[in-house]
């Protein structure tokens, strides 16, 4: 009796890190483009003035993210098939959204796996030819070892890539800035700069197209272990909270290493992946280098395989709930991970070696539809009845709403800016 007693805080222990799946792979797929070069360029250019901005937009888009969890987890469905319900046209959207979403941030993260991955090879390889690596070994992984061993990488990337961070912030804080004393940064909040905000609030964390996804993975996983409501807020709490203190760190990185340097980021993507890897290895040592490169590359090589993935499961289950079906089959997901990967591959081939630009039409595009997405969260949730674990209270309540507002204001600002003055 003894040792079943000893052995129980570990079989505990276990027991949670079976139940951590869905939100850090979401964790995972957030942890990329927004961070690594979004929340950088932010400190860089800017310091720490983008700070407020960064947490603001993180915590109006946490109800969104957060319906994944609270509709599926309450109803067994995920939040397509709660799209259905309150209407084809709802699912229709999310369906149309998703097919453009789904190629464009599997391009964008596909472009800047490749970009690092030329960081390792003594000689110099064109986009295209690193780009059909690294979808080789994406297919690969997802045909061959699928959800587990999706879940097992993004674990394990979660880990590295948090030590390594903030071990590099913890050496940047302690060497103090590198800005002149009498350094005058620029200001963020003048007309010109509304496209970089835009930019910037994007990925940050993800686009909430991802809740969809999360939803996805959360009903696979109450099909394999016993998930509560609150085992289940758990994780996802854990992930979204791991976001934004990693954004946080990046910007921290870029406004203690390069803001006032004198150094701009390059557009180039083997240059931009050069550069981001020397930020680390100036503030750490020049031993670090390659694990530095190394663990950059998995962070977006991480994402990549998780957006490839849930995009394609969202697209497959969407298209087999307007023919009727409950669920897609391992063939229609096959075929549509096929189909994104080929769509994907072609926009590598456009745009070439320009990462920055790929990775900012991402980014606006995702700020474009987040809105949308948003609404169609907040409107399920409030009208489904959910577990009294997890019902939103009043203040979620009300913050769902001011991230409506703030959203849909900030997109009418947008659009204005681009197209009107």
């Amino acid at each position: 009796m003894s040792n079943a007693v000893a052995a129980s805080p570990l079989d505990r222990c276990r027991h949670v890190l079976r139940l951590l799946g869905p939100g850090v792979l979401m964790a995972t797929a957030a942890i990329g483009g927004s961070h690594l070069v979004a929340s950088t360029q932010a400190g860089a250019q800017f310091g720490w003035q983008l700070a407020l901005l960064v947490l603001l937009v993180n915590l109006l888009k946490y109800p969104f993210f957060r319906a994944a969890v609270s509709y599926t987890v309450s109803t067994g469905d995920t939040l397509q098939q709660g799209y259905q319900k309150m209407g084809k046209g709802y699912l229709m959207t999310a369906l149309g959204l998703n097919c453009i979403a789904s190629v464009v941030n599997a391009a964008a993260l596909l472009m800047f796996s490749a970009s690092l991955l030329g960081y390792f090879l003594p000689m110099d390889l064109p986009i295209p030819a690193l780009a059909t690596a690294v979808l080789a070994a994406v297919l690969f992984i997802l045909l061959a070892g699928h959800f587990n061993a999706l879940d097992n990488a993004a674990k394990i990337i979660m880990v590295l890539l948090v030590i390594a961070t903030v071990t590099a912030t913890g050496v940047a804080w302690s060497n103090g800035p590198v800005a002149p004393a009498d350094y005058v940064s620029p200001s963020p909040w003048t007309f010109a700069t509304i496209g970089f905000l835009v930019v910037t609030m994007g990925w940050m964390p993800a686009p909430i197209e991802i809740s969809a996804i999360t939803s996805l993975w959360l009903k696979r996983q109450t099909n394999e272990a016993r998930v509560t409501p609150r085992s289940a807020l758990f994780d996802f709490n854990l992930g979204y909270l791991t976001t934004l203190l990693l954004a946080l760190v990046f910007l921290s990185l870029g406004a203690l290493v390069l803001h006032g340097s004198g150094q701009t980021l390059a557009s180039g993507g083997i240059g931009f992946s050069r550069q981001l890897v020397g930020l680390y290895a100036d503030t750490i040592g020049d031993w670090s280098r390659i694990l530095i490169a190394l663990i950059a590359f998995l962070c977006v090589f991480g994402s990549a395989l998780t957006v490839y993935d849930g995009y394609s499961r969202a697209v497959a289950e969407a298209m087999m709930l307007l023919k009727g079906n409950k669920e897609a089959s391992p063939r229609v997901y096959t075929w549509v991970l096929l189909a994104v990967a080929a769509c994907s591959f072609v926009i590598v081939l456009f745009f070439k070696s320009a990462l920055m630009a790929m990775l900012s039409f991402a980014m606006t595009l995702a700020f474009v539809t987040t809105p949308m997405f948003a609404w169609l969260n907040h409107r399920l949730v409030n009208s489904t009845n959910i577990a009294s674990e997890i019902r939103n209270g009043v203040v979620m309540r009300w913050l769902s709403i001011a991230g409506l507002l703030y959203l849909f204001g900030f997109l009418v600002v947008f659009i204005w800016w681009k197209f009107i003055a």
